[in-house]
């Protein structure tokens, strides 16, 4: 029988811990025991987070689009949190629901800088070191928007994408490392997800969870410590996690 992960032995490093599923994680293991690297751009988020965590909690600010502070990252951590066991490519953000042709540039350029370039610098950065010392686990938080299409997702679907078949990618080239890798697909879930999407209207934001029990951060949180904690010789490749309240609907049919 093979035992399950003791927490208190993990160091997990969380990208994009100032809200949303970030936050939760980074609290979650930190109620098990782990010693936890919050990073995020909102340095008074990342302070209030400290303070209420306290020594298990070491914080970074971090902005993951800036490929020289990423790389400087594991130079730069206590002894105590040098050894990253869990990364979790938390950090990103969807931007705008107009149609391709109607979207902002700018918007799919900072979706593309943050879900795909950020998480591939974080990856890189730690990734070497877990290699190194044949122990690790890369969590990716990727979305349903990977897998089934909607109108307006257009950019994010596609970096989600991206997200979902490189973490299948590296399985392949961690092959007899020991090194795990899993793909998280959370669906409609209660954070600043749609705040961020639309940019500050609070009134169009609450609108995809009216009448709704949709996922909460807490309930992802609890999916990644699930799948960090398994025995070491148990990879779970993919997750795709939604409320019970979503599901799936018939192809559009435009006549006329």
């Amino acid at each position: 029988m093979y035992a399950t992960l003791n927490p208190a032995d993990l160091v997990v490093l969380v990208t994009g811990a100032t809200a949303g599923f970030g936050e939760a994680i980074a609290r979650r293991f930190v109620e098990i025991g782990a010693r936890v690297i919050a990073t995020g751009r909102r340095a008074d988020r990342l302070d209030a987070l400290a303070a209420e965590l306290g020594p298990r909690c070491h914080i970074a600010t971090l902005d993951v689009t800036d490929e020289a502070a990423v790389n400087a990252l594991p130079g730069a951590l206590p002894a105590e949190f040098a050894e990253v066991d869990v990364l979790v490519n938390n950090a990103g953000l969807a931007l705008g629901l107009e149609p391709a042709w109607r979207a902002q540039m700018s918007d799919w350029q900072q979706m593309i800088a943050t879900n795909i370039n950020g998480l591939l610098y974080c990856t890189r950065a730690f990734l070497p070191g877990m290699v190194a010392r044949r122990r690790g686990h890369v969590i990716n938080m990727s979305s349903v928007a990977a897998n089934w299409p909607y109108p307006g997702a257009n950019v994010y679907g596609g970096t989600k994408a991206f997200v979902t078949q490189l973490s299948h990618n590296l399985r392949a080239d961690l092959h007899g490392t020991a090194v795990r890798v899993t793909d998280i697909e959370p669906g409609l879930a209660h954070t600043e997800f749609s705040l961020v999407r639309f940019k500050g209207d609070a009134e169009r934001a609450a609108k995809p969870y009216a009448g709704t029990r949709p996922l909460t951060a807490a309930d992802i949180a609890e999916t990644v410590l699930w799948s960090a904690t398994l025995p070491h010789h148990v990879n779970i490749n993919r997750i795709e996690v939604m409320s019970t309240d979503q599901s799936f609907g018939p192809f559009p049919i435009h006549r006329g």
